[in-house]
C-alpha cells in the first residue's frame, strides 16, 4: 500500500528537498506552503501524486482550515512533518520579528500539530514529525526568540506523545533537531558543520523509518547536544551572548 505524507514548509530548503526524497522513495506527497507558485513546480518534477496547498501558519485559523481540507484531498495521510519556521538575527530585539516568529514557529506549529493529531487519532493511527532545532537546547541573544521557539516545540511534541500514550493511540512523535543547514534561513559568516538540505532530508527520512522519540541531523550533533547538557550557565554567557 503506497504511504502518504504530507510535508508543511515544502517550498524550500529542507522542506522540498525532503518532498523529492520521499517521492523518490514511492510516497505520495502532499505539499503545503506559502509560495503556491513554488509549490507547483516541485509538485510537477515529482514521480508520484502530489497535492498542492497554499498555507500560511501565521494565520492558525486559516492554516487549520486549509490542512484539513489538503488531508481530506489526499484522503489518508501516514506521516505529517511539519517543517515550516522563520528565524530571523534580532540583536535590537525589535518587535516584529519577534512577534512574526512566536506567530509562525508556536502558534502556527501548534495549530499543524493539532490538524495531525486529530486525522491521526480519528484514522488510528500516524506519525508527526516536528521539526525543532538544536538551537532549542540554548538561549541565544542574537536571535532570543527563535531559540525560545524552538525549545517551545520540542517540549510540546513531548506533550504530544505523552497524551498519545496517555490515550494508548498508535501514534508517533518524533522531534527532529538539524543542527546548521544550508537554507534560506541561513545567515553569512562561517557555520560550523553546515550541511545541504538534501543530506538534512535523509536524516528527516531516516527518522521518519525509524520513528525515535527525537533525532539530531545530522548525527553528530547528538554528541554537540550531550555537551551542551554538561556546561556551565558561564560557558553559553560566553558562547551565545
Amino acid at each position: 500500500m503506497t504511504e502518504r505524507a504530507l510535508i508543511v514548509g515544502a517550498s524550500s530548503g529542507i522542506g522540498a528537498a525532503l518532498a523529492r526524497e520521499l517521492a523518490d522513495a514511492g510516497y505520495e506527497t502532499g505539499l503545503a506552503a506559502r509560495r503556491l507558485d513554488r509549490l507547483k513546480s516541485l509538485g510537477e518534477r515529482l514521480p508520484t501524486k502530489t497535492s498542492v496547498a497554499k498555507v500560511d501558519l501565521s494565520d492558525p485559523d486559516d492554516a487549520r482550515d486549509r490542512l484539513g481540507r489538503l488531508i481530506e484531498a489526499m484522503e489518508a495521510v501516514d506521516v505529517v512533518v511539519l517543517n515550516a519556521g522563520v528565524g530571523d538575527g534580532n540583536e535590537a530585539l525589535d518587535w516584529e520579528p519577534e512577534r512574526r516568529t512566536i506567530d509562525v514557529n508556536v502558534r502556527g506549529f501548534a495549530a499543524g500539530a493539532n490538524v495531525a493529531l486529530d486525522h491521526f487519532e480519528r484514522r488510528g493511527e500516524g506519525h508527526l514529525v516536528g521539526v525543532s532545532s538544536v538551537a532549542a537546547l540554548f538561549g541565544n541573544g542574537v536571535a532570543p526568540g527563535y531559540s525560545a521557539s524552538k525549545a517551545w516545540v520540542s517540549r510540546y511534541l513531548d506533550g504530544l506523545r505523552y497524551r498519545a500514550q496517555r490515550l494508548d493511540a498508535d501514534v508517533t512523535v518524533t522531534d527532529v533537531r538539524p543542527g546548521y543547514v544550508d537554507t534560506e534561513m541561513a545567515t553569512g559568516g562561517s557555520r560550523f558543520w553546515e550541511v545541504s538540505p538534501e543530506r538534512a532530508a535523509r536524516g528527516v527520512h531516516r527518522a521518519i523509518r525509524r520513528a525515535p522519540r527525537r533525532a539530531y541531523v545530522p548525527r553528530r550533533w547528538y554528541a554537540v547536544a550531550w555537551l551542551l547538557k554538561l556546561l556551565p550557565d558561564a560557558a553559553f554567557r560566553r558562547l551565545f551572548a
